[in-house]
């Protein structure tokens, strides 16, 4: 039996509305970061950083986009709306942009090394900002929860990989929003969900019969246990993790030893990012609550 928790309930008004689509996000309102922060060279390695009001420190959330590891799917710009209500509840969020397989640099081993900055940027953030680091959560949407999950997992990758990095920042928490934590797995379904360019196995540089070592570092099924809090968020008719896939990566997690948690809130994909949809809600609500833990 499951031991997923059903936070949010569909009621009969929200039924008979249309799935929120990723227009839909990207139209949604968000007020200007505070500051567009560089974390790299390249012209895609910055991050929106919005600070709530009041004196701080605050709590912060780094927020991961997905799109299939593609830039035509989305930028930063969806998680726009979702960061700036969390802004909003009393959380700083970094918003990370990052080089996806099709931009040059991106792909194996770009992507992984974008975010590993970005995220350990926020040490640096803190120096100018009344950030408390010692209350982050990491996550990510999609193809960025896949992101934020290795994020957390990162002090378990081989010293000699390409994806390795010196000190890696140590979350509290990381919560991933609708997306795999087992990368193998999605290379299988990858066509039907992100049509045909290579968009996980792009991202990890090949399938997993041709390059085994990329997914013993860059999935984080592999890395378990990582000794993070992890609260996996999915829509009860997400396509992308379906009953199955989700609580297998929640069983083999607790099988691990780590703390893992299902939440299914209302809804499909995308509705988890509408910040005044009750799954946003949702997503906020869990956000706050696990980032008030001491």
């Amino acid at each position: 039996m499951s031991r997923a928790i059903l936070l949010a309930l569909i009621p009969g008004s929200l039924l008979a509305q249309r799935p929120i689509t990723p227009r839909d996000v990207d139209t949604m309102p968000s007020r200007p970061p505070t500051a567009r922060i560089a974390y790299g060279t390249d012209s895609l390695q910055f991050g929106d950083l919005r600070m709530p009001e009041g004196r701080g420190p605050f709590p912060v959330a780094i927020i991961i986009h997905g799109g299939c590891w593609l830039s035509r799917f989305a930028s930063l710009t969806i998680m726009s709306p979702l960061a700036d209500a969390l802004a909003k509840d009393g959380i700083a969020t970094w918003n990370l942009e990052y080089r996806r397989n099709d931009n040059p640099g991106g792909g194996w081993p770009g992507s992984f090394l974008d975010v590993a900055h970005g995220v350990d940027h926020i040490r640096e953030l803190a120096r100018k900002y009344p950030l408390d680091t010692t209350r982050v959560a990491i996550t990510g949407h999609s193809a960025g929860a896949h992101l934020a999950l290795w994020a957390a997992a990162r002090p378990r990758v081989r010293s000699g990989s390409a994806i390795a990095t010196a000190a890696p920042f140590h979350p509290l928490v990381t919560i991933p929003l609708g997306g795999p934590g087992d990368m193998a797995e999605i290379t299988q379904r990858e066509k039907t969900i992100c049509g045909a360019t290579p968009s996980a196995s792009g991202v990890m540089g090949g399938m997993p019969a041709d390059v085994p070592e990329h997914y013993r570092d860059g999935s984080p099924i592999s890395l378990l246990p990582f000794g993070v809090k992890q609260v996996l968020i999915v829509g009860q008719q997400d396509g992308v993790m379906p009953a199955a896939v989700r609580e297998a990566w929640i069983a083999r997690a607790r099988e691990a030893g780590d703390d893992a948690t299902i939440v299914i809130v209302a809804g499909g994909h995308f509705e988890l990012l509408a910040p005044e949809h009750e799954s946003g809600r949702s997503v906020r609500r869990a956000i706050a609550d696990l980032l008030r833990m001491k």
